[in-house]
């Protein structure tokens, strides 16, 4: 019996999927190699590990509405006299809409909410130093901050 090397040993113990019935595979096709059942073994928890990590699409790319969005704010939500339009941006801290603004004047914006979780005191300071930062800019490249605020969640 010729010996399967570490890519089609993992790419079968990938299909089986993780139990025990994966385990009695690698069991057999390792035997008593050591080093391969640890490459094998991190290459598997690697790929168990992110198989959730484009779960969602990138922004712009259409799926199904909101099947992503673990947040309250929602495409279609209004937060005060904002709209939100669609999500045009996400980072670490936050998720960044286009938002139509209905008063005091009606226009387009871009609308910065920071995600669930992120609620800290240091995120929060983070978030003001940034739109103090912001406020301060002048350049036409650079927003500028119209409004500040809190929503409900």
């Amino acid at each position: 019996m010729n010996k399967l090397d570490d890519q089609a040993i993992f790419e079968v113990a990938r299909k089986i999927g993780p139990g025990e019935a994966r385990q009695g595979y690698l069991a057999q096709v390792w035997g008593d190699d050591p080093a391969m059942a640890q490459r094998i073994e991190a290459l598997l928890q690697a790929h168990d590990e992110s198989e959730s990590f484009l779960e969602c699409p990138p922004p712009g790319i259409s799926i199904a509405p909101t099947i992503c969005q673990s947040a309250p704010e929602r495409v279609g939500t209004q937060i005060g006299p904002y709209k939100l339009l669609e999500q045009i941006g996400e980072g670490g801290m936050g998720v960044v809409y286009v938002a139509e603004q209905s008063k005091p004047i009606q226009r387009r914006v871009a609308l910065k909410i920071i995600k669930p979780g992120m609620d800290s005191r240091q995120v929060i300071a983070r978030f003001e130093a940034e739109r103090q930062t912001l406020a301060i800019m002048d350049h036409p490249n650079i927003a500028k901050v119209l409004d500040a605020g809190t929503t409900e969640a």
